[in-house]
C-alpha cells in the first residue's frame, strides 16, 4: 500500500488532475445516469473546507509565537495590491460595460434569498464577524473571525514557553500534513466535480446569457492576464508571466471546480511551500486574501449593475460608474461576511440607479443561472490572485535584498 501511494504521488499532481478532469466530462456525456460518482467531489470539497479553518487557525498562531523577526512589511504590500486590484478590476467592468454594453431578459422568478440593504449592513456584517467567538468561527468557517482571534492568540503566545511553542508548531505541521494528503487526492474530487457538472448543466446558458458570460468572463481574463502581470513585474521586475502560469496551474484548476475560495486555502498554502515562501508571511496573507482580495466578486457586481441599467434605459455618467466602482469593490471585500456571497450585493449597487429590489433581486436569480460558469472563472481568478499577490509581495523583498528568484 505504501508503494502505491509513493508511485501515485511521484506523478506531478497536475498531470494526476488532468486525467480525472478529461475522465470525468468523458463520463458525464456518455453516462449521466452514474450520479453516484459526483459523491467524490463532495467529499473532496468537503475535506477541504473542513481542514482549512484548522489549518489557518494553528498556522497563524504558530507563525506568530514563534516568529523570530517582523514580517509586517510584506504583509502589508500584499495587503496594498489586494487593495487597489480590486478597486482596479471594479473600474475595467465599469469601462469594459460601456464599451459592450449588455441587455437582460429578465426572468420573472426572483432568488429566495434576502439581500443587504446598505453599505453599512454589509460594514456591520464584517465588524460582527471579526468578534465572532472563535468556537463558532472555526465551525462556521469565518474565516475574518478566525484570523482575528488566531493573531491575538499568536501574539499572546509570544511569552509562552518553549515547550507550547513547540507543541502549536507540531499541530500545525500535523495539520499541514493531513492538508497534503487530501491535495493528493484532488484527481478524484475533480474527476467528480467535473461528472457532476457536464451531466446535469446542459449548453443553454451558453447561448441565452452568451454575452453576459463572455463579458464577465473576458474581464476576469483581462485582470488576470494584462493587469495583474503588471503588478507583478513592479514586484520583481523581470518578465511576470513565468508566476502567472505557474500560479495559474497551481491554484486556478482546483478553484475552478471546487468554487469555494475556502477549500482552496489549503491549496495555495500548499503551493506557498513549495515555492519556498516564509510560512510566517503566507499563513496570514492567503486567509487574508480569501477574505479581502475579491477582484471577481467586484466584477460580478459592477457588471451585473450596469447591464441592469442599460436593459432599463437608465443613461449611466461618469461620475455615477466611479461611485459605482468605489462601492462595488468595498462590498467584495465584505462579500464573504453575506450569505450568497457577491450576487446578494448586486441589489445594492443597484440601489445607486433606483432600481428596486423587485427588478435587481431577477438579476440575482439570473445571476445563480449562469454561476456555473461565472462562480468558477470568478473563484479561480478571487483564488490565484491571493498566491499570486502574496508570492510577487515576498519575492519584491528578496528581490531588495539581493536574493535570487526562484520558483
Amino acid at each position: 500500500m505504501k508503494n502505491l501511494w509513493t508511485k501515485w504521488t511521484g506523478i506531478a499532481l497536475v498531470k494526476r488532475i488532468l486525467v480525472g478532469l478529461i475522465l470525468g466530462a468523458i463520463l458525464g456525456v456518455a453516462a449521466p445516469g452514474a450520479t453516484s460518482i459526483a459523491i467524490l467531489g463532495d467529499v473532496f470539497v468537503g475535506a477541504l473546507k473542513a481542514i482549512a479553518p484548522l489549518l489557518v487557525f494553528f498556522l497563524v498562531i504558530s507563525s506568530l509565537c514563534n516568529a523570530g523577526k517582523s514580517h509586517g512589511g510584506v504583509i502589508k504590500t500584499v495587503v496594498a495590491l489586494y487593495m487597489f486590484s480590486t478597486v482596479l478590476a471594479a473600474v475595467i467592468a465599469v469601462f469594459a460595460s460601456m464599451i459592450f454594453p449588455v441587455q437582460m431578459t429578465l426572468t420573472n422568478a426572483a432568488a429566495d434569498a434576502t439581500a443587504p440593504q446598505g453599505i453599512v449592513e454589509v460594514l456591520n456584517n464584517l465588524l460582527l464577524n471579526v468578534v465572532a467567538n472563535p468556537i463558532s468561527s472555526l465551525v462556521n468557517a469565518n474565516y475574518v473571525g478566525i484570523l482575528t482571534w488566531a493573531i491575538l492568540l499568536g501574539l499572546a503566545f509570544r511569552g509562552a514557553g518553549d515547550t507550547t511553542k513547540k507543541a502549536l508548531a507540531d499541530i500545525a505541521d500535523g495539520t499541514s500534513l493531513v492538508v497534503s494528503w487530501i491535495i493528493n487526492l484532488a484527481p478524484f474530487g475533480i474527476f467528480g466535480l467535473v461528472f457532476n457538472t457536464v451531466s446535469t448543466n446542459g449548453l443553454d446558458i451558453f447561448t441565452t446569457y452568451g454575452k453576459l458570460l463572455a463579458l464577465l468572463v473576458g474581464c476576469m481574463l483581462f485582470i488576470y492576464f494584462v493587469t495583474n502581470p503588471i503588478l507583478v513585474y513592479w514586484c520583481i521586475r523581470q518578465n511576470p508571466y513565468p508566476l502567472i502560469l505557474h500560479c495559474l496551474k497551481k491554484s486556478a484548476i482546483t478553484a475552478f471546480f471546487t468554487r469555494s475560495s475556502a477549500a482552496n486555502i489549503p491549496v495555495n498554502m500548499k503551493a506557498c511551500e513549495e515555492m519556498g515562501l516564509d510560512r510566517d508571511t503566507y499563513s496570514v496573507t492567503i486567509p487574508l486574501g480569501a477574505t479581502i482580495n475579491m477582484d471577481g466578486a467586484a466584477i460580478t457586481i459592477t457588471v451585473m449593475t450596469m447591464a441592469t441599467a442599460f436593459t432599463l434605459g437608465i443613461h449611466v455618467d461618469i461620475p455615477t460608474a466611479i461611485i459605482l466602482s468605489l462601492l462595488a469593490a468595498l462590498s467584495a471585500c465584505g462579500a464573504s461576511g453575506v450569505a450568497g456571497g457577491s450576487l446578494l450585493l448586486i441589489p445594492m449597487a443597484c440601489s445607486l440607479f433606483g432600481i428596486s429590489d423587485d427588478i435587481s433581486m431577477q438579476v440575482v436569480a439570473v445571476g445563480f443561472i449562469i454561476g456555473v460558469i461565472q462562480d468558477s472563472v470568478e473563484t479561480a481568478l478571487n483564488s490565484s490572485s491571493d498566491l499570486l499577490l502574496s508570492a510577487s509581495a515576498e519575492f519584491r523583498q528578496w528581490r531588495l535584498e539581493g536574493k535570487k528568484i526562484t520558483f
